[in-house]
């Protein structure tokens, strides 16, 4: 059972390297440090006046985002199964929690192909999250071609992979 508990956890993990396959290193450090607080859109519509559709980030900035997220997501994981046998419920936080900031990216794309895929991929993260084992749900090939998506979406948009 712990090897496929373990089976299960890199599986998850791989999830999140496919998320976090776009971005350079140095542009997620400064997106993250330079992050749009919730008072910045409403600024920028103000301004700009962008039709609802307009995504808030371009798909560049989403990347770097999404694999800070990945990242963050990743170090979870790896502290909890180096502290023994994940949970149910681990995996459930886990994956609620990806699903969670990359349904925040989503949103922040408009209606591109990364918002898209990001969309899917976050719904795909919550239907795992939602079952009973929530690590042998999230192994599925939507979830995997979710994570994939995001990687050529990304690429499309001209950001470095970081493997």
């Amino acid at each position: 059972m712990k090897s496929s508990r373990f089976a299960s956890a890199v599986l998850i993990l791989a999830a999140a390297t496919a998320l976090a396959a776009c971005g350079d290193g140095d542009a997620a450090t400064n997106a993250a440090s330079t992050a749009p607080t919730s008072a910045a859109p409403s600024a920028a519509a103000t301004s700009t006046a962008p039709s609802p559709a307009a995504p808030a980030m371009s798909d560049k900035e989403i990347c770097e985002s999404a694999q800070k997220a990945s990242d963050e997501m990743k170090a979870e994981l790896l502290k909890i199964v180096s502290a023994g046998e994940p949970s149910a419920a681990d995996y459930k936080k886990i994956l609620a929690g990806l699903e969670e900031r990359v349904t925040s990216l989503a949103t922040a794309g408009g209606d591109s192909k990364l918002a898209t895929a990001l969309k899917t991929f976050g719904a795909e993260a919550a239907k795992a999250a939602a079952a009973a084992d929530p690590a042998t749900a999230a192994d599925n090939p939507a979830f995997e071609k979710a994570g994939a998506d995001i990687t050529t979406a990304c690429k499309a948009a001209g950001v470095t992979f970081v493997l």
